[in-house]
């Protein structure tokens, strides 16, 4: 039973709470220091460079980038945008609370500097390698196998981190989301588990609260049901938060 508990947000049970809603905006209904952990996958601001490039990204723009509602921006409205959504993450983030953001790597420098400003410590920037990526256009360049993750702390240097005495490298290796993580239907963008379970479990723990401002059909939601974390999601799109609702609910 999904009941209604503040504004925008609905509690899908005592541990989890979705929001559909603009990621700012929603941001502002939660307290300060109220959360852990953030791990999100935001627009990377690709739309109109992509068109530039004579791209056909028609399926993707008249879907997820669409509903975004950041990817076509100008790259200085995009800019003030994720300036608001750093200021709003530090803000409900706890001192030392991890964030890891995945980001094109065209754009890394850039959020760096917006999350220096906004008191964030940069730790690293690192790779996610998919190992089954689509052969897209193989005949013509490089297939386009890895995405970029930076990963930062809130107010101080060093924030969780379990790695129980191993070393961890910045190097992270998964396939892409399987049949199962497809059951109700797919995000464009969509983590799979295992990638975002790797990093829960590190810069976090049980019991945490961990944020996602762009939840698309939630992974994270899943994730941390699995891993007994406390979830927070936001998400724009209503298709989209539908998936994300169902999928938490069931952890699929």
């Amino acid at each position: 039973m999904v009941r209604k508990i503040k504004s925008q947000y609905i509690a899908l049970d005592k541990q989890n709470k979705v929001a559909l809603g603009n990621a700012i905006s929603c941001l502002k209904e939660l307290a300060d220091d109220s959360v852990d952990f953030i791990i999100t996958d935001p627009p990377y601001n690709l739309g109109l460079f992509m068109k530039k490039r004579g791209t056909n990204m028609d399926k993707l723009r008249n879907g997820h980038f669409a509903a975004s509602g950041w990817d076509d921006l100008n790259f200085e409205d995009w800019t003030k945008e994720m300036d608001k959504l750093f200021s709003e993450c530090h803000r409900v983030l706890k001192e030392k609370g991890n964030l890891i953001m995945f980001m094109s790597i065209i754009k890394v420098e850039t959020i760096i500097g917006l999350a220096e400003k906004h008191k964030f410590y940069y730790k690293t920037v690192g790779v996610w390698h998919k190992t089954n990526p689509i052969p897209r256009n193989m005949n013509l360049h490089f297939i386009n196998s890895t995405e970029t993750w930076i990963y930062l702390v809130n107010d101080g240097t060093t924030g969780t981190f379990n790695n129980h005495g191993k070393a961890i490298h910045d190097f992270v290796e998964t396939a892409t989301i399987g049949a199962k993580e497809r059951k109700y239907g797919k995000h464009p963008t969509q983590k799979p588990i295992g990638l975002l379970n790797h990093f829960i479990e590190i810069l976090s723990n049980e019991n945490d609260v961990v944020l996602d401002p762009f939840m698309g059909s939630g992974s994270t939601g899943v994730s941390c049901k699995q891993l007994k974390r406390r979830f927070i999601g936001i998400e724009l799109n209503n298709e989209y938060f539908e998936l994300a609702k169902r999928r938490i609910l069931e952890r699929q």
